[in-house]
């Protein structure tokens, strides 16, 4: 058929096809109750906008029919009704299958509405009509998700910043909830450099490693916060396997990890350890990539971390100065002090070595730190002096200094991923 004849149907077919405007949107309504579940599982609320939609498609092909095609399709006349709401209850594939069941309707009604030799052209009008309105679909899809995506990278962001500056807030606990967040279970806080090769946007470096944890089936906040990554993991108390898993997406240098807490809103102890670990990293030349805050405490600590010093005293000094471990402490002065040697602290402490080796079991097991582990006895040997200058007399509480001088660089306008 030429293109004049497929331009200029017959009135007749022309005003057929008009008239029967309502029967056509009838019958769809009944044909998606017939064949498609999801919409019969949708609210009637949601029902109701679909039904809108499909009307309107009807509608927008009578009118472009009745017009000899001049012009394309108007998406906006089909989804401008309501395309948020749209959007978020039907999916663009269920929308695929509401504009394919309109065009089964109206294919099904050629015979009955078209004049004679109009047939074709009908049809035919119906397919073009249907797949231009499949390209609109997609497009409007398109600006939504990226309208939602521009919003949850501002939400995340601004999660983010909350957790850094320690604000559980109502307001946290709203956007967090908006992004699926509200519930998340063990989260932990991680940061390290931005990749060199994404220093010109943040976008590639957060999408990066956003997805690359998702494949470990963990959930992740990201930003970029001028020179550092920043990622908070929900959903594993194995976060280190996976931050080791992912640590490309990170720039050179360290990657911390901070400890695992119960949920976002305590996620704040998580991103100060995590945050301090890495400014007092760099005193540890042979750190490994990743590695947890509390396995730089003793850096920590030399760089004013006041959390620190007060884990290091708890979890040494304090343990090995009880009544019923003195022996414990005095061996562990001696053989810090004499170079680690058994022979030489047995000869201090007038023991045999034997006894020594037994009490420096004794001190691994009620504190958690080897003495003959060279970097484990240097943690012990500060939390000791630690502990001393703590309770020494007129002594004050450790300055905050620079754990002060860090959260205080964390205050910073939330960055946009």
């Amino acid at each position: 058929m030429s293109d004049a004849a497929r331009q200029h149907p017959s009135e007749a077919t022309s005003r057929a096809v008009e008239r029967s405007a309502g029967d056509l949107a009838t019958l769809a309504s009944q044909r998606m109750e017939e064949k498609l579940r999801w919409y019969r599982d949708l609210s009637a609320e949601e029902r109701s906008q679909v039904g809108l939609v499909a009307q309107a498609g009807i509608s927008q092909f009578i009118a472009w029919f009745h017009h000899q095609e001049s012009h394309s399709p108007s998406a906006i006349s089909i989804f401008g009704n309501a395309p948020q709401e749209l959007t978020r209850s039907v999916s663009l594939r269920q929308t695929l299958d509401l504009v394919r069941t309109v065009v089964d309707v109206v294919e099904s009604r050629v015979e009955s509405l078209a004049g004679p030799g109009d047939e074709q052209l009908l049809r035919e009008s119906v397919l073009r009509f249907s797949r231009e309105i499949a390209f609109a679909a997609a497009e409007v899809y398109a600006g939504a998700a990226e309208a939602r995506g521009a919003w949850d990278a501002r939400l995340e962001a601004l999660v983010v910043d909350a957790v850094l500056r320690g604000e559980a807030d109502d307001s946290m606990q709203s956007r967090a909830s908006a992004l699926g967040w509200g519930d998340v279970a063990d989260v932990t806080f991680v940061v390290g450099s931005t990749p060199t090769t994404a220093r010109a946007g943040a976008v590639p470096a957060v999408d990066d490693l956003r997805r690359s944890v998702r494949q470990h089936g963990v959930e992740a906040l990201a930003i970029v916060q001028r020179s550092r990554l920043i990622a908070i993991l929900g959903g594993t108390r194995a976060a280190v396997e996976v931050v080791e898993q992912v640590a490309g997406c990170f720039g050179p240098g360290p990657v911390v990890v901070g400890p695992t807490v119960p949920h976002l809103f305590a996620a704040g102890r998580s991103a100060r350890a995590a945050l301090s670990g890495l400014a007092a990293a760099a005193a540890w030349p042979d750190a490994p990539r990743v590695l947890e805050s509390d396995a730089v405490l003793p850096e920590r600590a030399l760089a004013g971390d006041s959390p620190a010093r007060r884990v290091l005293v708890d979890r040494i000094h304090r343990p090995l100065s009880a009544p019923g471990h003195v022996s414990l402490l005095e061996t562990a002065t001696a053989y810090l002090e004499l170079g680690g040697s058994l022979e030489a602290s047995a000869r201090a402490l007038f023991v045999h070595p034997n006894t020594v080796r037994y009490r420096l079991g004794r001190i691994a097991d009620v504190t958690g730190y080897d003495l003959t582990t060279p970097r484990e006895a240097w943690a012990v040997r500060i939390a000791l002096a630690l502990g001393r200058l703590a309770a020494a007399p007129g002594s004050r509480p450790p300055a905050r200094g620079g754990q002060a001088q860090l959260e205080e660089t964390s205050k910073v306008s939330p960055a946009t991923s």
